[in-house]
């Protein structure tokens, strides 16, 4: 249930983020064409349920090894979609106001309600389909829809309370703060992700194990039970690691931390036009 409610909690806070500047803008510009930024969210809301539905509809159609490959791959595209968001978040969430508030201009001026509708669907239809993808992974390890489903609805609540919270100036408390401590949680839950589907192809023997196991300490910490069965959904933990898991760990981390300095570092200044001699030109 845990991850379930984080990954809404995070995506829903993120989707109410974006309709409160797509209502900031259109409130203080246009405030006769609010109707269809409800109208672009209920769209966009409609987006995510048709690929949840879409998702679920395939499974049910695959049976045998294709069932397995089908879920395999779902856990490994969640994990890269994870990393992806959190890398372009980290990169681009500081302009990502500036951004929205010009394309709903820039949408309202050529399309009018409808441009504004199309931006709130698409802003809204891209988060929801982050989140059941990520939900669908967890459904796939937890092994419980009920217990996915209930998780997802906390989170949802949880999300509007955090909202509130924000709005209300909470000391400490700001969306900055918020992601940035979420976004290092999201990308433990990626690297889970990606372990439960290098798992799921060493085992189909899809991927060599190369060594396994690496190690063995689950007299130490298992990974069935207690701290260690937390560390196995959270982190990814294996008491026994095939090299192959390891290697692609390992990789993972890797991948994000170089690109997160690349995207974080600051932009050059422009070198100046050296002056003009009195006289000359």
């Amino acid at each position: 249930m845990g991850n379930a409610l984080f990954i809404v909690w995070r995506e829903s806070l993120e989707a109410m983020l974006v309709v409160g500047v797509l209502y900031a803008w259109l409130a203080r510009n246009a405030p006769e064409r609010l109707r269809a930024l409800w109208a672009g969210t209920a769209g966009g809301l409609a987006l995510a349920g048709g690929l949840a539905y879409a998702i679920v509809s395939v499974q049910d159609e695959l049976s045998g090894e294709a069932v397995e490959w089908f879920q395999t791959g779902a856990l490994l595209l969640a994990a890269v979609l994870i990393a992806q968001m959190v890398l372009w978040m980290q990169k681009h969430g500081r302009h990502m106001k500036k951004s929205i508030e010009a394309d709903v201009a820039a949408a309202s001026e050529k399309a009018g309600g409808l441009g504004i509708a199309l931006v709130a669907a698409l802003a809204i239809g891209r988060e929801g389909a982050e989140t059941v993808i990520f939900l669908y992974g967890v459904g796939l390890e937890q092994g419980s829809a009920l217990t996915t489903l209930s998780g997802a609805a906390i989170g949802l609540a949880l999300a509007g309370l955090t909202a509130w919270a924000v709005s209300r100036g909470l000391r400490g408390l700001t969306y900055a703060t918020f992601f940035r401590v979420t976004s290092l949680l999201l990308l433990m839950f990626g690297a889970s992700l990606l372990v439960a589907g290098i798992d799921r192809l060493v085992g189909a023997g899809l991927l060599p194990a190369l060594v396994d196991p690496l190690w063995d300490t689950s007299a130490l910490l298992d990974d069935t039970s207690g701290l260690g069965k937390l560390l196995y959904a959270v982190l990814g933990y294996r008491a026994m690691p095939s090299l192959s898991l390891v290697l692609a760990y390992a990789a993972y981390w890797a991948v994000v931390f170089l690109v997160g300095r690349i995207g974080s570092a600051p932009a050059k200044p422009a070198m100046p036009m050296p002056a003009r001699e009195n006289g000359r030109g």
